[in-house]
């Protein structure tokens, strides 16, 4: 069975490695917040990939908040529709750089999957590279047997974070500085500005360069200096994306004792009764 050990891999690694028997690309791409879409622009993707819908399919629909973690059997169910099996080896890429594919890494890893890895600079690095792109094509595909194993660990609920910031437990914000202070509004209207008490910014673009995650060494040096201590981390950042890419680079440094907020600053700004420092 061909398996991925690093947590991220390079363009150059997934070329080299693209017609193995049991892989699968998996596009993750979702529009940035604030963004505006370029509907004139093609679609483009890596050969034979297979759309993860983010934003209509592998989330919680009938929550209250967005990007809410799925349950455990809807989210098997929808893996086997992409015809992903618990042999398979996944390799997951956005449009953007590194942005909503570490969202996907989390959330496999969280139900229980590890043989999956983040494609650094996604397809902007890919071309770049000079390698070969296709259309968008809906593949038909044969269902899979993942099975989903839910490792709650790696997700903090509000009564844990609040919890965390009384005591003075590590909790770290992707979100830019300027939300982080709220010296400008949230994209999310009426959304109160600011942070959770105690909490650290620690904004998800410092980890990167040009859409890449820094190197393993650099981002060693990041979260040695945000937690000296070594103690357990909470992610949060404005809906439970970004937090993914903290993820990914605590993951990367070898920092393994972390947990997303899947709410985030979306769900602790919009319960009134929670404290909120700015």
């Amino acid at each position: 069975m061909f398996t991925v050990k690093p947590p991220i891999v390079s363009v150059d690694w997934l070329h080299d490695n693209l017609n193995a028997d049991n892989l699968i690309v998996i596009d993750a791409t979702i529009q940035k917040v604030g963004a505006k879409t370029d509907d004139k622009k093609e679609k483009q993707q890596i050969q034979n990939a297979v759309l993860f819908d983010l934003k209509n399919v592998f989330l919680d629909i009938e929550a209250e908040y967005p990007n809410t973690i799925p349950s455990e059997k809807y989210f098997e169910t929808q893996v086997q529709k992409l015809g992903i099996n618990n042999d398979s080896c996944i390799v997951v890429y956005d449009d953007i750089g590194v942005y909503s594919s570490p969202r996907v890494w989390w959330l496999f890893r969280v139900f229980g999957f590890e043989n999956i890895a983040v494609l650094n600079g996604g397809l902007p690095s890919w071309k770049e590279a000079g390698y070969m792109v296709e259309s968008k094509n809906e593949r038909t595909l044969s269902m899979g047997n993942f099975k989903a194993s839910i490792n709650k660990d790696k997700i903090s609920m509000t009564e844990e974070v609040l919890k965390a910031s009384r005591h003075n437990k590590i909790i770290l914000d992707a979100r830019s500085k300027e939300r982080f202070y709220a010296t400008e509004p949230e994209p999310r209207k009426d959304l109160r500005g600011g942070h959770i008490p105690n909490s650290k910014s620690l904004p998800y673009a410092g980890l990167q360069v040009d859409g890449k995650m820094k190197s393993k060494e650099e981002l060693q040096k990041i979260f040695s200096e945000v937690n000296p201590s070594k103690e357990g981390m909470i992610l949060s950042c404005g809906s439970g994306i970004t937090a993914c890419i903290l993820a990914l680079g605590a993951e990367e440094a070898g920092k393994t004792n972390y947990s997303v907020y899947d709410g985030s600053w979306t769900e602790w700004a919009s319960r009134l009764e929670l404290p909120v420092e700015k």
